[in-house]
């Protein structure tokens, strides 16, 4: 095995050192660290020298990454690898220090990943294209938060806090320093504020279900709200204790499962911090946000994991965007109480297994044998993706204390799973809130008997569920055994 290791190093070397001699023309060589499972022991690590800085502030010296060469990835303790230590979970972002995974600083990144989530292949054709300069740096003079969020005794808990960044939103301030230095760190929250006009919010001041008071609510139906955007950070200890594994198989996992997208999962143990190229979520706060963490103040809250079927489009197949709609009307009755209502929409669209497989899951639904039945209703997204659920909900505590939520008065959600993670990590949640039968669309009466006979809080509404009422509900009939013309492909 160790020849084997040994032969493929040197030839991975051979070819990476040939690629680069290519791109490099007549610039020194500098060889590639190389992903390789190689026995052979690795080069001296650097002394850092960054700590010799002129104003002794304790800010280590940027060094600046040239961008014409290609790392195929890097390794620990090799010359030219010298992280900025990061400490998560201390209280005080100055010893905490940054997350640092920008292009500019490879030797001294501290997480491995890119920024925006999904949305950094963007980033890269936008290089490709030569419309972006990828030495750019971003002018964030002008974008700090427009309203406080913390900082709460969550913040400093990892147990609370290993899928974000409490400190995202405040990258000016709490490391203007190091952006003053020439330190290329983004923020990973976006705080700001909006008007939502729903069409539904309109329909229920027409009905006299909300009245508007020009603080919350507006005269046309127009809602005031503040957003948070958030990116997902990983703490990968922590996260491998939520799901029961080392962090060794975590990391494994995740590299085999992307065909080897992040090698140094794999190469830097060393890197505890990883920007998952994920959806990140949303939230909208109706109401004052610092009485969050008043449990005396009213709070009411929906998570929400992203159809944009029904979300945006209105398929009514399923409940969301009925369900979203009533808990944004809950919201806003809330802040018109004094209290304050919080929406966190999360992008896991088709329970996390993406758009594609769910929409393969209601073709299998409907062209079964005796129809889309709620007694299948599980067991179709099984037998298309082999797991009924990857949303797990392990992580979907996180926003909430990121918020310093303790208590939430009137929790909008009908989900054991996402009760249950809230209510471990401390959270008291005092009322569990039901979807009103009369907004449940006629086609989505398979998922919500399927939903509440298999565990889904029924609240008063839904009581009368049982093992008849699951046989007997079957979906709307699409046609979808009527013969397909055959198509010839290939002229």
């Amino acid at each position: 095995f160790s020849r084997t290791c040994d032969f493929c190093h040197k030839i991975s070397f051979q070819f990476a050192s040939a690629f680069h001699r290519t791109i490099s023309k007549n610039k020194p060589s500098l060889t590639p660290l190389l992903l390789t499972m190689s026995s052979a022991p690795p080069a001296s690590k650097k002394p850092r020298t960054s700590k010799g800085n002129s104003d002794d502030d304790g800010i280590p010296i940027p060094e600046i990454t040239q961008l014409d060469y290609v790392n195929l990835t890097s390794h620990t303790d090799t010359f030219g690898v010298d992280p900025i230590p990061i400490s998560w979970g201390h209280p005080d972002p100055s010893v905490r220090g940054p997350v640092i995974c920008t292009v500019r600083h490879s030797s001294q990144r501290n997480a491995i990943g890119a920024h925006s989530g999904s949305y950094c292949i963007y980033t890269g054709l936008a290089v490709a294209a030569g419309k972006l300069n990828p030495e750019y740096v971003p002018n964030l003079k002008l974008t700090s938060p427009v309203f406080n969020i913390g900082p709460h005794a969550s913040w400093s808990d990892p147990k609370k806090m290993a899928s974000i960044d409490p400190f995202g939103h405040l990258t000016t301030e709490v490391y203007g320093g190091y952006i003053d230095k020439g330190f290329d760190i983004r923020p990973t929250i976006a705080v700001t504020k909006a008007h939502i006009d729903l069409p539904e919010t309109r329909e229920a001041v027409a009905a006299g279900r909300l009245v508007p008071d020009g603080k919350v609510l507006m005269p046309s139906g127009k809602s005031i709200v503040r957003k948070v955007a958030i990116e997902p950070v990983w703490y990968l200890p922590e996260i491998a204790r939520r799901f029961g594994c080392t962090e060794n198989m975590l990391r494994q996992s995740i590299f085999r499962m992307t065909n080897g997208m992040y090698p140094e999962l794999i190469t830097r143990p060393d890197i505890k911090i990883f920007l998952p190229p994920i959806g990140g979520l949303t939230i909208y706060i109706w109401g004052d946000p610092d009485t969050i963490p008043d449990e005396d103040i009213e709070l009411t809250c929906r998570v929400h994991d992203e159809c944009n079927g029904s979300d945006v489009f209105g398929s009514d197949i399923c409940t969301c965007r009925p369900y979203l709609t009533h808990a944004i009307e809950e919201c806003i009755k809330t802040a018109q109480r004094g209290g304050c209502g919080v929406v966190i929409y999360f992008r896991k669209e088709g329970r996390s297994l993406g758009e594609v497989t769910k929409y393969l899951v209601y073709n299998t639904r409907k062209r079964q044998e005796g129809g889309d039945t709620a007694e299948n209703y599980f067991s179709c997204t099984e037998q298309v993706a082999g797991v009924q659920d990857t949303r797990f909900q392990a992580l979907m505590p996180d926003p909430l204390h990121f918020l310093g939520v303790t208590k939430i008065h009137n929790f909008i959600s009908m989900s054991d799973m996402k009760y249950n993670a809230i209510v471990n990590t401390g959270i008291e949640i005092v009322n569990r809130v039901e979807i009103p039968k009369d907004l449940v669309p006629d086609d989505a009466q398979v998922e919500i008997t399927a939903k509440v006979f298999h565990g889904y809080n029924a609240g008063e509404a839904y009581k009368g569920i049982d093992k008849n009422e699951l046989m007997k509900t079957v979906g709307r009939e699409y046609a979808y055994d009527k013969p397909v013309e055959k198509r010839n492909i290939v002229e």
